[in-house]
């Protein structure tokens, strides 16, 4: 009471030279600010697009655990193990997303939307 709620609305904005390059959002509570950055790290380190950095497997280190989707390779798992790590499988989604990459050249965009949840990219 008297408190206000959390909440984790924050769209994301990647830009480049100071222009707009997509627009993104990865929604999942606790996950989103992470889901951020693993997003732009699958395309800017990974060179992924869009849609393959969305599919990506994932991971969330979430009260002294790690959870890991079931697509993440049995050798990562292990190795978290290894090291220490309490690692699950989530009986749910970690996280979804959808974005909209704009080539200002072609001028084309180009949509991803997460398949772990129901939604679309839309772009005009």
């Amino acid at each position: 009471p008297g408190k206000r709620p959390m909440h984790t609305i924050m769209p994301g904005m990647m830009t480049r030279n100071g222009r707009a390059m997509m627009p993104f959002g990865v929604m999942g509570g606790g996950y989103q600010p992470f889901g951020h950055v693993h997003l732009v790290t699958n395309m800017i380190d990974f060179g992924m697009d869009p849609q393959q950095a969305i599919d990506a497997a994932r991971v969330f280190y979430n009260h002294d655990v790690v959870e890991a989707e079931r697509s993440v390779h049995p050798d990562a798992v292990e190795g978290l193990r290894r090291r220490g790590h309490r690692v699950v499988e989530p009986d749910h989604p970690l996280g979804g997303g959808q974005a909209v990459l704009i080539d200002w050249e072609k001028g084309t965009l180009t949509g991803a939307s997460d398949p772990r949840k129901d939604g679309l990219a839309l772009g005009y």
